[in-house]
C-alpha cells in the first residue's frame, strides 16, 4: 500500500540527514516531492536517487536553493512551485542549524541564525502554503522539533527555544485552521545517526546513549516513517500533537 500516493510533498532541508531520508521515503511511497536547501551538489545527488526509486512515470520531482529564513524568497519558491504543480498537500518543516555554545559565550549572531533558520522558516514557509490550502480545504504541515525543546540541554539554549517556538506555533495554528481540513503536527527526534552524531567522539555518543532506554540512536528511516504517517490519510484527525521519535528519552 502506497500511503502517500499522488500527494504533492515539499520538504524543507530535504538534501541529507533527516530531510532526505524522508525525501526518498515518500517517493518510494508514489508522492511527488519537491525540497530545498542550500547545498546544489548534495541535491543533484538526491535527485538522482528519486530518479532511480521512481515508482510510476508521471512522478514529478522538483528542487531549488533556498535562505528559508528570508520570506520573500519563500514567498516566490511556494509560487514558482504552485505555478508547476498546482497545490501543495503536505509541508514538512524540516530545515534547522545549530550553533552550540554556552549561553554566556552565545553571541547575538549565534541566536539569531539558529532562530531565523529553525523557527522564523517555519512562518515563512507555513504562512505561504495556508492560504492556498485553506482554499483547497485541505492539507498537512508536519514541523520538525526535537526532544531538545521539550527537555532543554546545556549549550543549546538557542536551539531549544528555537524547537519548543515550533511546538507553540504548531498547537495555535492547527486550533485556527482545523475547520478547513488542515492539519499541522511535530515529530520530536531524539538522536539520530546523523552528520551530526557522526562527528561526536565515542565519550560524547556512550554519554547519549545511556540516557536512550532503547540504547541505540535511531535510523534517519524512522523519522521517514513517522512523517508518512503524519502526511497520510491515516492521521486524518490527529492534529496540534507532537510526537516524540527518541527511542524512550522523554517517556
Amino acid at each position: 500500500m502506497q500511503l502517500v500516493k499522488d500527494k504533492k510533498v515539499l520538504i524543507t532541508g530535504g538534501t541529507s540527514g533527516l530531510g532526505k531520508a524522508m525525501a526518498i521515503a515518500f517517493a518510494e511511497q508514489g508522492a511527488h516531492v519537491a525540497f530545498c536547501g542550500t547545498n546544489a551538489e548534495r541535491a543533484k545527488k538526491v535527485l538522482q536517487m528519486l530518479e532511480e526509486i521512481r515508482v510510476c512515470p508521471e512522478q514529478k520531482f522538483w528542487f531549488k536553493t533556498l535562505d528559508v529564513s528570508n520570506k520573500k524568497s519563500v514567498d516566490r519558491f511556494i509560487e514558482d512551485l504552485i505555478k508547476e504543480w498546482g497545490e501543495i498537500d503536505v509541508l514538512v518543516n524540516n530545515a534547522g542549524v545549530t550553533r552550540d555554545k554556552l549561553f554566556m559565550k552565545m553571541t547575538e549572531e549565534d541566536w539569531d541564525i539558529v532562530l531565523d533558520t529553525n523557527l522564523k522558516s517555519v512562518y515563512n514557509l507555513s504562512h505561504a502554503v495556508i492560504r492556498p490550502m485553506m482554499k483547497a480545504r485541505k492539507g498537512k504541515i508536519i514541523n520538525i522539533c526535537s526532544v531538545i525543546g521539550l527537555i532543554g540541554n546545556p549549550g543549546q539554549v538557542n536551539y531549544a527555544a528555537s524547537k519548543l517556538g515550533m511546538v507553540g506555533l504548531t498547537r495555535s495554528l492547527a486550533r485556527e485552521v482545523g475547520s478547513r481540513n488542515i492539519t499541522i503536527n511535530c515529530i520530536a527526534p531524539g538522536f539520530f545517526k546523523t552528520r551530526m552524531t557522526d562527528m561526536l567522539n565515542e565519550q560524547q555518543k556512550e554519554n547519549i546513549l545511556q540516557k536512550i532506554p532503547m540504547g541505540r540512536l535511531g535510523d534517519p528511516t524512522e523519522i521517514a516513517n513517522a512523517a508518512l504517517f503524519l502526511a497520510s490519510d491515516m492521521s486524518n484527525y490527529i492534529s496540534g500533537q507532537v510526537l516524540a521519535v527518541d527511542g524512550g528519552m522523554i517517556a
